[in-house]
């Protein structure tokens, strides 16, 4: 399966024939200034909890391309709101079949609010199964137990995980979810773009690579097969 990583949070993965993005979060990005938004392409974005470095580009990629927004009930009212015209309420616990394969929302342990402050209801990450293969991207979230479930309902082939540590997980909690969802292979995400979100890249490949998992980091407008 082909990622290409957009800084942050920021990914997308081409499987079924469809270009599926994650998070925009790029035109406020200083890490991302090289990358052009008026290209990427999308037929799906999945959105997962309201804070501005997730929602920031949200409604003028879906806009431009036509895509079809999917997050919670609060998102989903947020972006039609904005004038987004296909978007789907998905709420944690409920699963989507699309043209693409299936995605399914499920909990994550994070705090939500649109930059103005209001509710942006609860945070949530994705499982999604595909003809290229199943991964689950967490979002913004502690470690949970609840990721113990995940291996019931999907054999997952990869993870996309937050490793800054201090506003989600770091790389020892990543680890550990990555042994919760049965997954060697993790993609790390919500890392450098901040201050306190920094991390020694070589020191954390090597930590993940001692507990016997491989970790991605690509570099911001890098694709890579994973």
């Amino acid at each position: 399966m082909e990622l290409t990583y957009y800084g942050h949070s920021t990914f997308s993965v081409v499987a079924g024939g469809k270009h599926i993005l994650f998070d925009p979060f790029i035109s406020g990005n200083d890490l991302a200034k090289h990358i052009r938004i008026d290209e990427i392409k999308a037929d799906y974005i999945f959105v997962s909890h309201g804070h501005f470095d997730h929602i920031t580009d949200v409604a003028s990629i879906a806009k431009r391309t036509g895509a079809t927004v999917l997050g919670i009930w609060e998102l989903y009212d947020h972006f039609t709101k904005q004038g987004v015209q296909n978007a789907i309420p998905l709420n944690p616990g409920g699963k989507i079949t699309l043209d693409f394969g299936t995605a399914k929302s499920v909990p994550a342990q994070h705090s939500s609010s649109f930059p103005d402050g209001s509710y942006a209801g609860v945070a949530a990450g994705f499982v999604l199964t595909t003809p290229e293969g199943n991964f689950y991207y967490s979002g913004d979230t502690a470690l949970t137990m609840d990721m113990s479930f995940i291996p019931k309902w999907t054999k997952l082939d990869f993870a996309v995980f937050p490793i800054g540590d201090q506003l989600t997980m770091g790389p020892e909690e990543a680890i550990e979810a990555a042994k919760l969802v049965e997954v060697n292979t993790v993609f790390g995400v919500h890392y450098d773009t901040f201050d306190i979100i920094r991390i020694d890249k070589a020191n954390t490949i090597q930590t993940f690579k001692k507990a016997g998992v491989t970790l991605h980091l690509a570099g911001i407008g890098d694709t890579i097969t994973i």
